[in-house]
């Protein structure tokens, strides 16, 4: 293995530095640091990284591809799915299906508020014996 600086790393998998480091503050990847205090990963972490994009462009958040963990060094997108991963999918599409429920239902009250407050009133409709 070859140790490769965080740029490198970046570069390889069009990350930032910044998204790195957040892996890294989340135990999805690891470093090890050089004598002059730079980060340095083994070359196998672009494998690992290219697979947490892979998940998080997926819709999964990062607590999600924990549950990932002992296969993120190998081909995710393409392995066959395992019953703790497609759990894990279901739960998240549940989540989402929620929130874009709740969404609608703000975007209709909003659509409806603004419809009533353009609409002008109805006239009253006439009263007997007001028609001569």
């Amino acid at each position: 293995m070859t140790a490769v600086r965080i740029g490198a790393v970046a570069k390889a998998t069009g990350c930032t530095p910044r998204a790195l480091r957040h892996y890294e503050e989340h135990g999805l990847i690891a470093s090890a640091r050089a004598a002059n205090g730079y980060r340095e990963y083994d070359d196998v972490v672009v494998t690992r990284v290219r697979n947490i994009r892979h998940l998080l462009d997926a819709g999964l958040t990062l607590d999600d591809v924990r549950a990932f963990l002992p296969c993120l060094d190998g081909d995710v997108a393409s392995a066959p799915p395992s019953a703790a991963g497609l759990r894990v999918g279901r739960e998240r599409l549940a989540v989402l299906d929620a929130r874009i429920a709740a969404q609608v239902a703000v975007r209709d009250r909003l659509a409806a508020a603004l419809q009533a407050a353009t609409t002008p009133p109805a006239a009253p409709p006439p009263t007997p014996g007001s028609l001569r």
